[in-house]
């Protein structure tokens, strides 16, 4: 006998484990939430629901009560086609974000286009901006080219390995070097799948944004979640009834009891039919997050805080140049929390280095500290989340100078805070080298490179010195991936060892593959008890350019 004829009266030993598939996002979301509420199993409430009654309880759960947890439970995945790098950056800034975008290393982007903005009359900008943008493809063009037949002339094809697998391989590797090229302009497309609490602070973000290209990408988004979804079955399910529909009328059979006396007068499908039953379940009509996403909005605490950050930085650091900084600088904790918020809300609204601004705030009375923390939160509405810079407290506080490019890949590590930088030329650009590719001069453009990255600055301060309301936000389109950019991440020490060993792979590319390095070595300087458990590889050893 089974232990279960044992069992006393009310025990139940049978765990019963099912996968669920197509419910509709937010009644899915619905009948989940339902377990806290009644006793019903997730067949019994699906079976019983329909989207009119998630979207009562929705509306009474979500909003009226503020369980923004029952939106953790719809999941939706969108397509994101044909938008700027710049916007994409912004885009996937979630610290709950899953999504792939198109990579710069396997696609050739010459044929993605790029994003043009709103000169208005000024057609002199409008002019520039279009002449840089063709003056950066091309260079990326000759680059490319030129770098790949380079490598070829290093590195010869083993016999193991097929012809056009060595090419794609060398080809992915003058990519890496090309890239730098590209403008924040550029044209890419992305995949995201969201729940739709990180879908509504989403909107609400891009909404808030200053670059119109961002705002209009918020309406979008919100458009796409409340509107009606692409589904890759309608076609199929169209051609099925359309088959079913002929096969009934040629048969006259098939039609629903209650309605087999109106047999089919020529009219498509009458209602009743087994044909109009199959259209309703295979094509019907299918919104993702209709009730979830319709409110999200413009923040008024991101946009007035934003203001007034960027004016208290201004302040505090009048006059004071930026301070030159490595690649990496491991910030060690000499402050107290207090002044770790400050440094890091004066951050977000600077281009300095965080060591010179903690060293700044950390030198200022705790009453003018205080004032600062109370810009970050003073605006702040009953259901804001504290802005990111209040995520204080980590152990490590890496402050990383690189190329926009490589940052890109660094983005991704979304169990890290990030505080980015906004976009600059004041930190100048990279010139993409490594012992372990074919370099620029190698190839013979790197001149061609330099003077491209250099006019491209150069336009971009033309343009943003403009009269148009929108001229600087315009101009940041102009920038090449080359532009350095500052970030802090800051991150426990588990983070920081798979950060190092995954980013410093030899199949990785150079530029981040250089900072997890140097991420290691500040470990090291400054933990060698610990840095010894992790097992980064060294950037400055050849590799294999074939190992991918």
């Amino acid at each position: 006998m089974s232990s279960e004829s044992f069992l006393p009266a009310g025990a139940h030993n049978q765990t019963d484990v099912y996968a669920v598939h197509g419910a509709d996002p937010e009644v899915l979301a619905y009948a989940m939430a339902k377990y806290s509420r009644s006793a019903l199993s997730m067949r019994e409430s699906l079976a019983e629901i329909s989207a009119q009654r998630a979207e009562q309880f929705l509306n009474t759960f979500y909003f009226q009560y503020g369980h923004r947890s029952i939106a953790d439970l719809a999941h939706i995945a969108f397509a994101v086609e044909r938008l700027s790098l710049l916007a994409a950056i912004v885009l996937v800034d979630e610290q709950r974000w899953d999504g792939q975008e198109r990579s710069t290393r396997y696609q050739n982007f010459q044929k993605s286009g790029w994003y043009f903005p709103d000169f208005g009359s000024d057609s002199a900008s409008a002019s520039l901006y279009t002449g840089t943008i063709d003056q950066l493809f091309a260079t990326y063009q000759r680059v490319t080219a030129a770098v790949h037949d380079a490598l070829k002339q290093r590195v010869a094809c083993p016999e193991t390995m097929k012809p056009d697998a060595y090419d794609r391989t060398l080809k992915a590797r003058a990519f890496d070097v090309a890239r730098y090229l590209l403008p924040l302009a550029t044209n890419t497309s992305l995949g995201q799948i969201v729940n739709a609490r990180t879908l509504e602070t989403q909107v609400s973000r891009l909404l808030s944004h200053p670059i119109a290209e961002v705002r209009d990408l918020g309406k979008k988004l919100r458009d796409a979640s409340t509107g009606p979804a692409w589904n890759v079955n309608t076609k199929f399910g169209a051609a099925f009834v359309e088959k079913l529909e002929r096969v009934l009328q040629e048969k006259g059979t098939g039609f629903s009891p209650y309605v087999r006396e109106q047999q089919n007068t020529g009219a498509s499908a009458p209602e009743g039919t087994l044909a109009a039953e199959a259209a309703a379940l295979l094509t019907r009509e299918v919104r993702t997050a209709p009730t979830l996403v319709k409110y999200a909005e413009p923040n008024a605490y991101v946009t007035q805080t934003r203001a007034d950050i960027e004016q208290a930085a201004a302040e505090l650091l009048n006059g004071i140049e930026i301070a030159p900084a490595p690649v990496v600088d491991l910030v060690e904790r000499t402050e107290s929390l207090e002044a770790e918020l400050a440094a890091t809300l004066i951050y977000s609204g600077s281009h300095h280095p965080y060591r010179q601004i903690r060293d700044i705030v950390a030198g200022l009375p705790a009453n003018r500290v205080s004032e600062i923390i109370e810009v970050g939160l003073k605006h702040r509405g009953k259901h804001d989340e504290a802005l990111r810079a209040f995520h204080a407290g980590a152990a490590l506080r890496f402050d990383i100078l690189m190329d926009i490019g490589g940052f890109r890949d660094m983005h991704r590590h979304r169990r890290v805070t990030q505080i980015m930088q906004g976009f600059t030329s004041q930190h100048g650009y990279d010139t993409p080298h490594s012992g372990d590719i074919a370099g620029l001069e190698e190839a013979g453009v790197l001149s061609e490179y330099q003077q491209a990255i250099v006019s491209a600055h150069a336009a971009s301060a033309k343009i943003a010195a403009g009269s148009a309301p929108e001229a600087p936000q315009s101009a940041l389109y102009l920038l090449p991936l080359a532009t350095r950019v500052r970030c802090l991440f800051k991150m426990d020490f588990a983070e920081a060892q798979y950060i190092s060993e995954l980013r410093s792979g030899p199949a990785g590319h150079f530029s981040y593959r250089n900072v997890a390095w140097e991420m290691f070595l500040a470990l090291q300087r400054q933990y060698p008890s610990l840095a010894k458990y992790i097992r980064a590889t060294d950037y400055t050893k050849p590799i294999d350019l074939l190992q991918r």
